[in-house]
């Protein structure tokens, strides 16, 4: 890294900021978070006292944040509606983006950050962390080293029991554009098709269901929700098949009967061998003859650890994106990537509507 200190700005100081980027940007060395923008005063006064340098500015305005001329990188933490022209604007006046995940409500949407970000000249990545857990890191270097072989299938999960966001605007559709396959489901297939490295889509098939929405004074992790404020989805599964004749199904759910939970999580099946993270990352294969699995030991020099001590995937993201930057190389998540993302969750919205799967050429 150069000795260059990179000025930052937030817009949207609620859970993901507090909880995710500000802690991790608050590590680095060579970033200083200068700019807090939220719609509610008191919390970006309240992040910026904690977070911010001494004489942080403070508003409720994001255009003062993407305007000012003195920043080098926003993050965009806010609502999904949100991003995409945000990410735009902060682009156009020459700054770095960091937007949380989902990219964009809508593909069309997410293809404009693209398309911005390529004619700006600017880094664009999205908050996709799990990519950089230590499972996640590992079983790419398995799957890049072809101990898999050709991966031919694979499950994309993001499977919640019981566990509804009951905060913000997570149950508004206009806000969000949709429930758990755009909140949850995202990280899971975004994991799923990095770690095959395939992002030549077929087709989509899928369907979302509003089964238990309307449950009142139901058991949740989080607190029983308002069924009249729950305007979207409880559960979506999508069958996706790639070009190469691969198949994904994707599942995804804030409320479904089904006991076995897991979130942000792959299985992958190849030629060779397959993987999957149902209990911790697993490794199976065949030798001399012989059937084998085993777990990999992720707890000691692994690759989520940097200089010796433990690093957590949103400080790993963070690092590198500002590494990314400071050294003119391409993120870890490309935008070309999270694009596909956002293209076949929008699918699978569109399938379930129409009754029809959706091509995507």
């Amino acid at each position: 890294m150069s000795d260059k200190i990179y000025k930052v700005g937030i817009i949207g100081c609620g859970g993901i900021a507090n909880g995710k980027h500000l802690p991790a940007l608050h590590k680095l060395k060579n970033v200083e978070i200068c700019h807090f923008c939220d719609l509610i005063p008191e919390r970006a006064e309240k992040a910026a006292a904690e977070y911010g340098v001494p004489d942080a500015k403070v508003t409720t305005d994001y255009k003062a944040v993407v305007n000012d001329p003195t920043l080098d990188v926003i993050h965009v933490c806010t609502p999904n509606r949100e991003h995409s022209f945000m990410t735009i604007e902060a682009l156009e006046a020459g700054k770095h983006v960091m937007c949380e995940k989902p990219m964009a409500k809508t593909y069309e949407e997410a293809k404009a950050m693209v398309e911005t970000a390529r004619r700006t000249g600017k880094k664009l990545t999205i908050g996709y962390q799990s990519r950089h857990r230590a499972d996640a890191q590992y079983l790419k270097q398995v799957v890049d080293h072809d101990e898999l072989g050709e991966i031919y299938f694979a499950k994309a999960q993001a499977i919640r029991r019981r566990g509804v966001p009951t905060w913000g605007v997570f149950l508004n559709e206009e806000e969000q554009g949709g429930g758990p396959l755009i909140d949850i489901g995202t990280h899971a297939l975004d994991l799923t098709l990095w770690e095959m490295n395939n992002y030549d889509v077929d087709y989509v098939v899928g369907n979302t269901y509003r089964k238990l929405a309307d449950t009142k004074n139901a058991a949740n992790i989080f607190g029983s929700w308002d069924p009249e404020k729950f305007t979207v989805e409880d559960a979506a599964f999508g069958f996706i098949t790639m070009k190469n004749g691969a198949t994904i199904i994707l599942g995804a759910s804030w409320a479904l009967n089904y006991v076995d939970q897991k979130e942000a999580a792959t299985i992958l099946c190849g030629t060779k061998g397959g993987a999957d993270m149902t209990d911790g990352l697993r490794i199976n294969g065949e030798k001399f003859s012989r059937l084998y699995d085993y777990k990999p030991d992720l707890n000691v020099g692994g690759v989520a650890f940097y200089s010796g001590s433990a690093e957590e995937p949103h400080e790993r993201e963070a690092r590198l994106f500002y590494e990314a930057i400071d050294q003119d190389k391409a993120p870890l998540v490309l935008p070309e990537q999270a694009l596909v993302v956002t293209r076949v969750l929008e699918a699978i919205y569109t399938s379930s509507k129409t009754r029809k799967p959706v091509y995507f050429n």
